[in-house]
């Protein structure tokens, strides 16, 4: 059975090998699934498959290799979880129905209607279209559907319509000592590299050496310079959580490689705009805020400003005070944009967002516009585009995208 099975792998191009295959007969022998069918598929392909992208083949030969076996995996008869069952009113909506489901009217009016139904609300609901409640489509609660509504009780994002998320929100710092796929970043942000020689004079002048041994008629003369250090100071400030959760993996590569690439690196969080305050470490966000007008005093024009975020959420969060999703903003998101888009002349924002999209989303062509136009795809090409722009090697006519 085993053989026909490690055959069928091989057959569908997964590359396991002999020797897999005879630790996975040894594990067997030695009980490690111990009769439990899921036990055995999880030690199969932990054995077998040594590539996750091989995964989806492994899968479809274990259920076509095992038939009716592979079907219960996972599969327990037991009572249904309680969060199961409190999601059962959620509603599948087709873009039709989505089409019909209408907004409350704008910023002003959805926040007077929550506070009147949280006046007035004395129990739970579920599936319905006004009360704060699960599934349906009221603009309040959880795991239902509003174009424009207020996410309350939600352990994530679903549709990504929230105007404003009544929640709690955790969020991961980026791994700075990623090193896959960093070399070609590295190679682009080396173009902002600013070489000055300063400090103690203690590494060898080769060149003044020869020269001036030479001109002491061979009497060794040895001079000594200091070492050269890149002199660019970069402040960085990263888009964390949402939406930007699906651009991880390169958003991370870059900030990797800027740290490696930039001894003068300082960064910032903040999350969808930055607002009134921003943070250094995800984990205490709440707990210790910068105030970003602080940043402005600290960093003076000098250093060079690069924004990583994909500049889509809410028109209300970027033009309306009280906008953002998770607190009330004094101040609009788009008056601290232009606080900073003025007071760093060498700035670029990095959207992760691809080029060709960016028409369709109101608020990147907002914020592009308050940056000067000075917005560049997170490739290579746009990455290399910003920092000939920040370095003032822009060539002349070529204006940013």
């Amino acid at each position: 059975m085993f053989v026909a099975f490690f055959l069928s792998l091989r057959d569908a191009k997964v590359p396991c090998s002999l020797r897999e295959y005879l630790t996975l007969i040894e594990a067997v022998k030695a009980g490690v699934a111990d009769f439990d069918v899921e036990g055995f598929y999880h030690l199969a392909r932990t054995t077998l498959v040594k590539d996750e992208r091989y995964f989806d083949r492994f899968d479809q030969v274990f259920a076509t290799h095992f038939g009716a076996l592979a079907d219960g995996i996972g599969v327990e008869a037991k009572e249904l979880p309680e969060e199961w069952l409190r999601r059962i009113s959620e509603r599948v909506l087709s873009e039709e129905e989505k089409a019909l489901v209408k907004s409350l009217g704008g910023w002003d009016k959805l926040m007077e209607e929550l506070a009147k139904r949280l006046r007035e609300q004395r129990e739970s609901h579920q599936g319905g279209s006004k009360w704060i409640g699960t599934g349906g489509t009221s603009p309040f609660g959880a795991y239902g559907y509003n174009p424009e509504g207020i996410r309350i009780g939600q352990d994530g994002s679903r549709n990504r319509r929230a105007v404003k998320v009544w929640d709690r929100r955790e969020f991961r710092d980026l791994d700075a000592d990623v090193e896959l796929g960093t070399r070609n970043m590295k190679m682009a942000l080396r173009r902002l590299r600013e070489f000055v020689r300063e400090g103690a004079a203690d590494e060898l002048d080769l060149e003044g050496t020869i020269s001036a041994t030479a001109k002491a008629a061979g009497l060794l003369d040895v001079k000594l310079r200091p070492e050269r250090r890149n002199r660019a100071r970069v402040l960085l400030f990263v888009d964390a959580g949402g939406s930007m959760d699906d651009h991880i993996q390169e958003v991370t590569r870059l900030f990797s490689a800027a740290r490696a690439e930039f001894s003068g690196l300082e960064h910032f969080y903040f999350h969808n705009c930055i607002y009134e305050r921003v943070w250094k470490a995800n984990a205490d966000r709440h707990a210790v805020a910068v105030p970003t007008e602080q940043v402005l005093r600290t960093f003076g024009r000098n250093w060079k400003l690069i924004v990583i975020g994909d500049a889509s959420m809410s028109p209300y969060e970027l033009m309306v005070p009280g906008g953002s999703v998770e607190h009330m903003n004094p101040e609009a998101g788009v008056t601290w944009l232009t606080r900073f888009a003025e007071h760093y002349p060498k700035a670029a924002w990095l959207n992760p967002v691809p080029e060709a999209r960016w028409d369709w989303t109101e608020t990147i062509g907002a914020i592009r516009d308050v940056f000067g136009g000075r917005m560049y795809g997170l490739t290579l090409s746009g990455l290399e585009r910003a920092m000939n722009d920040l370095a003032g090697r822009r060539k002349s006519g070529a204006a940013p995208r």
